[in-house]
């Protein structure tokens, strides 16, 4: 009888220090898991990430190594935890896949937010749409296109596509072209057009407008016009190019442009040569 109780309080005794050591482990562990998740979302933070991501791949990080710490706990006591890590395995892969495409713009939100190919305010072409950006969400991006439609693009589509970013550099130029009649002076049309589109309000002077010769067709020559703005401007100096142009023609008299063509006739057939 001493014997067993002996033995059971052995038992006892060694179950009790584990569980002691399972709890200092826990609280010690959980500690551990703070200071990460701390030390990351304080890294993040300088890097200015959103504080929304920042939240999210803290409570991301934590639930991660929480699971880590559980499943050392459970191997500590002597358990088998292969199969309880095999099972939080399927599950993270059933729900990957069932949240696929959304994990998908999340990580290309996540990309979005840390690399910043763009910001909040600039004019960008991007997963199809040309607009302002409005807000960079988790999972998409907001753009006001042109003509004032609100419209959301999935992250992982427009990271996986190319980004224009108009607002990155100081200035753009604005390409439109102008059709001469083979009678006009090309030289003559040039320097009206430069001393004209100079004029316009928002036209930059370095780099000026360039005024010359594109290329040339049934009609005469084309000049290619490209003023410099910037790009908060564009579109007014765009209309106003137009405008400049149709009135520097139509002041300097030019003729309008016709389409002129080379008619070829058929000669007769000549008799055949005597043998």
């Amino acid at each position: 009888m001493n014997i067993d109780l002996q033995h059971w309080q052995d038992v006892a005794v060694a179950f009790g220090l584990k569980v002691l050591g399972a709890l200092v482990a826990w609280m010690v562990g959980r500690w551990l898991i703070g200071v990460a998740v701390n030390l990351m979302s304080a890294g993040l933070n300088r890097q200015k990430v959103d504080p929304t991501l920042t939240r999210y791949f803290g409570s991301i990080v934590a639930v991660a190594l929480n699971i880590i710490l559980v499943v050392a706990i459970l191997g500590y006591f002597g358990m088998e935890t292969t199969s309880f890590a095999a099972l939080v395995a399927a599950v993270g892969i059933a729900v990957g896949a069932a949240w696929g495409g959304l994990l998908s713009n999340f990580a290309g939100g996540a990309f979005l937010i840390v690399l910043r190919p763009f910001k909040v305010g600039d004019y960008i072409l991007a997963g199809g749409v040309e607009g302002t950006v409005d807000q960079v969400g988790l999972f998409g991006t907001s753009i006001v296109t042109p003509d004032n439609v609100y419209t959301i693009v999935g992250n992982a589509k427009i990271f996986g596509d190319t980004i224009r970013n108009f607002s990155t550099n100081p200035y753009r130029r604005v390409d439109l072209s102008a059709q001469l009649a083979h009678s006009v002076d090309t030289a003559d049309a040039v320097a009206r057009l430069k001393v004209a589109v100079a004029r316009i309000p928002n036209v930059l002077v370095k780099p000026g407008p360039d005024v010359e010769i594109l290329t040339f067709n049934e009609r005469g020559p084309v000049l290619v016009v490209r003023p410099y703005c910037n790009t908060e401007h564009y579109w007014q100096v765009y209309f106003d190019t137009n405008r400049v142009i149709r009135e520097t023609f139509s002041a300097a008299g030019y003729p309008v442009p016709e389409t002129h063509q080379v008619m070829r006739t058929t000669m007769e057939k000549a008799p055949p040569l005597a043998a």
